[in-house]
């Protein structure tokens, strides 16, 4: 795993980024520039630029509650792991990058995504690269 030290990310990234990223924070719903990104390419971690999830992987989700963040039916595996989150008084599945650690989101069941599954992902922890045409 690949450590980056608390200043230096404070000096990469945004107070929101560093938020979301280093402390298992969540963006405000609605308010993530890749929520309505319909572009062909891929999002890598914002941290250490792991390739994450794939555009033929996003989705527009109608789950109430879920639907104000960028969704993924599936992930690029060997880049994430999910472990249990059991905090907030609920069990959640946490969805973290392999490389280096950050939280970027969790993971819930959907049966209206194609895979059944929903990977509820904030903007801020994603950096997307548009594929070249």
């Amino acid at each position: 795993m690949v450590d980056f030290s608390d200043d230096e990310l404070k000096k990469k990234l945004t107070p929101e980024q560093y938020h979301v990223l280093r402390e298992k924070g969540t963006e405000a719903p609605y308010s993530g520039k890749l929520l309505h990104n319909h572009e062909d390419g891929t999002y890598f971690c914002e941290v250490c630029g792991t390739p994450l999830f794939k555009s033929n992987n996003k989705y527009d989700s109608d789950v109430p509650g879920l639907a104000g963040w960028p969704s993924f039916d599936d992930v690029i595996k060997e880049n994430v792991v999910l472990s249990d989150d059991d905090s907030l008084g609920m069990h959640r599945v946490e969805v973290t990058c392999k490389v280096c650690g950050s939280h970027l989101g969790h993971l819930f069941d959907d049966p209206s995504s194609p895979t059944g599954q929903h990977y509820c992902i904030n903007s801020v922890s994603l950096n997307f690269k548009k594929e070249k045409s």
